[in-house]
């Protein structure tokens, strides 16, 4: 059995998937681009600009679900540009206090929309 987690306050899934799928005491987040929920637009203007909005994006669903940064145990990190690693790590570092989960950074030839990273994440009830 498996309940669906999806919110206003994230971008809406742009194919056939939810924002989250919750199945027994984990729940999985569908990889996030930086897109404005309320306007679907898509933050560009740099790296770490793009990186934020995917962790707030994150950060509106595990909200849904009652959790938060501190109940992540697995990210993937998808960038376009492995150089960009050390300020997209900046960023996402910056979102968790200690206790950081298990994560991968890989480069992707290329991701939805042409955006520059996207992140998935298990979080555990």
């Amino acid at each position: 059995m498996h309940q669906i987690i999806n919110t206003k306050k994230a971008p809406a899934p742009i194919g056939p998937y939810n924002q989250s799928v919750r199945t027994g005491n984990l729940l999985f987040v569908s990889g996030q681009v930086p897109f404005i929920a309320e306007t679907m637009e898509l933050i560009t203007e740099s790296v770490e600009a793009e990186t934020h909005q995917v962790m707030k994006n994150i950060q509106m669903i595990l909200n849904e679900a009652g959790l938060d940064f501190k109940h992540i145990v697995k990210a993937s990190i998808f960038c376009k540009d492995l150089n960009d690693f050390t300020r997209i790590n900046e960023v996402y570092g910056s979102y968790f206090e200690d206790n950081y989960p298990a994560r991968e950074c890989v480069e992707v030839a290329r991701l939805p929309k042409d955006v520059r990273v996207e992140i998935s994440v298990i979080a555990a009830f």
